[in-house]
């Protein structure tokens, strides 16, 4: 009877750590750490259905350049992606309160993903996000992060300065105008590396600035690159939206650079070529991350080599040689041997900034407040 006992005691301990060895919890069976990982990812992605983005834009989409651009991206990672229509809100003011309003009115409508592409929208997503954490955010050419918002920029910096080397040789004045909207480091390094790259071929030429202090209003945009055209100015470039300080130098025989967007429709007789943006592929890759559930907070500033910057085709207003010399510095800056911010650098004031050698950091790319000798700062 003893020998019976044992044996069915033995046979009971066996059955117990077979079912210890195969569960947990209370005898509650469970999956592998292999099968959990693969069941955790399954239930974090995202089919097409399920991501809905909103976007707020700083002006109209019918700019025809910096909305514009934005809106063609847009467009873009619907198609790639199936997306159902996003929602768009044109003409978002740059005040924290506006801004707040028109992303809890996005998300009442179920969007899931933000996208503010405007430098004055930073403030007020970032509050945003702090109130919706299980929202994503995206912020073009802010530099605040979250851990559900990131921030985004290319370095249209490389563009401009390719820009600059077609402005450079076509000019015969050797006095070119620029419209920019605010003087702050964004602008201010694009006019340092157009002009740079103007006077990388004509180190006689100068660079006269003329401020807006605004984004959007092709009226004041147009009248500012009159006024340049009045002071000698025979090629006007711009940081602004629209395409009216094309249209002034059209109107005076004079040539133009472009922005944003490939501006030629809007002035054929003076448009040379544009910096231009390419925001589709990124939307793409985010928004892919995001479905995939693998979107991590980041700050985003590729150039050149990633295809969200790039300089337009040449037009036959370009002058001759200025298609060879743009190929070979474009090289050269993908490549990493020309970076463009390279010491010795002096300020207009003729004050040296940057010791010989020395290459500038993206620290202080992104902070620049000097401008660069050849810069004639017109004020408004």
């Amino acid at each position: 009877m003893k020998k019976l006992t044992g044996l069915l005691l033995i046979c009971i301990l066996s059955l117990g750590a077979i079912l210890t060895g195969c569960s947990s919890n209370g005898g509650k069976a469970t999956l592998s750490n292999s099968n959990q990982q693969e069941k955790n990812e399954a239930e974090t992605k995202l089919s097409a259905k399920d991501v809905k983005v909103g976007f707020l834009y700083v002006g109209p989409v019918g700019d025809e350049g910096y909305t514009y651009a934005h809106d063609q991206g847009r467009l873009y990672m619907e198609k790639e992606l199936g997306l159902q229509s996003s929602i768009i809100k044109e003409s978002v003011k740059e005040d924290d309160a506006e801004v707040q309003n028109v992303i809890e009115s996005m998300i009442d409508q179920g969007a899931n993903v933000i996208v503010g592409t405007s430098f004055g929208f930073m403030d007020g997503m970032e509050k945003a996000s702090k109130e919706h954490p299980d929202v994503k955010f995206m912020h073009c050419s802010g530099y605040k992060t979250a851990e559900n918002m990131s921030n985004y920029f290319g370095r249209m910096y490389q563009a401009r300065y390719l820009s600059g080397i077609v402005a450079g040789i076509k000019t015969k004045s050797n006095t070119i105008g620029y419209v920019g909207a605010f003087e702050i480091p964004e602008v201010v390094r694009g006019i340092n590396a157009f002009t740079l790259g103007v006077r990388s071929v004509n180190p006689k030429a100068v660079v006269k600035v003329k401020w807006t202090n605004t984004w959007y209003d092709p009226a004041k945009e147009k009248e500012a690159a009159k006024a340049l055209l009045d002071e000698g100015a025979d090629v006007i470039a711009q940081h602004q939206d629209t395409a009216g300080p094309q249209q002034a130098a059209e109107e005076k025989g004079a040539f133009s650079i472009g922005y944003n967007t490939n501006m030629e429709s809007k002035a054929p007789k003076a448009y040379m070529t544009s910096a231009v943006w390419n925001w589709g592929p990124y939307y793409v890759e985010q928004i892919k991350a995001i479905m995939d559930g693998t979107w991590k907070s980041e700050s985003y500033w590729k150039g050149l080599e990633a295809g969200i910057v790039d300089l337009a085709p040449l037009t036959k207003n370009a002058p001759a040689g200025a298609e060879e010399k743009v190929k070979q510095a474009k090289e050269d800056i993908m490549s990493g041997k020309n970076k463009i911010f390279v010491g010795p650098l002096k300020d207009n004031k003729g004050a040296e900034k940057v010791a010989k050698d020395k290459v500038m950091s993206d620290e202080e790319l992104l902070k620049f407040d000097w401008f660069v000798e050849g810069v004639q700062n017109a004020g408004k």
